[in-house]
């Protein structure tokens, strides 16, 4: 008797890990399609705000974040709202030749759900000496698809700190 219980068993067990996987492939084949427009759409938003920022026109380049007392801005110091992150800024980037000409890099999106999502990359800050001189560094980002289309809600920016001159012999 106690030989049939355990036959059932296993083909239940295997059933069951079957349908595990079986669900799991079709979850993973019907969200990849979803993603890839969610990624080219935060990406092109990437793109625009490269755009903006390389036009010098900040108040354009503030649109690809959310409109919204709740954003944080994480840098040399913490903005918290959009005004506050906007005017961060106009004040750190007060001149074309402060802006200077932004670049991003090794971009990857990786999809928290539906509405949010991670965008992490290296940026390149290229300017005059009394520009301030290049900048590098990484950041991670948090973006939230809205009504508008996708928008930074967290911004989390390190700067690398400039590279030492080499030493004279």
């Amino acid at each position: 008797m106690n030989f049939m219980p355990r036959t059932i068993r296993v083909p239940r067990v295997r059933t069951l890990g079957r349908g595990i996987v079986a669900a799991t492939i079709l979850a993973l084949a019907i969200s990849l399609p979803a993603q890839a427009p969610a990624d080219a759409a935060i990406r092109a938003m990437m793109v625009k705000s490269v755009d903006d920022w390389n036009r010098h026109d900040l108040d354009a380049f503030a649109t690809c974040y959310k409109n919204s007392p709740d954003i944080l801005f994480i840098g040399r110091r913490v903005s918290r709202g959009y005004d506050q992150m906007v005017a961060t800024y106009k004040s750190a980037y007060s001149t074309p030749e402060k802006m200077g000409v932004l670049n991003f890099t090794q971009l990857e999106t990786q999809p928290l759900d539906a509405n949010f999502a991670t965008v992490t990359g290296h940026f390149h800050l290229e300017r005059t000496p009394t520009g301030g001189g290049n900048a590098d560094g990484y950041f991670l980002l948090v973006v939230e698809h809205t009504s508008t289309g996708w928008k930074i809600v967290r911004d989390d920016s390190t700067s690398l700190p400039p590279p030492t001159p080499a030493a004279k012999p």
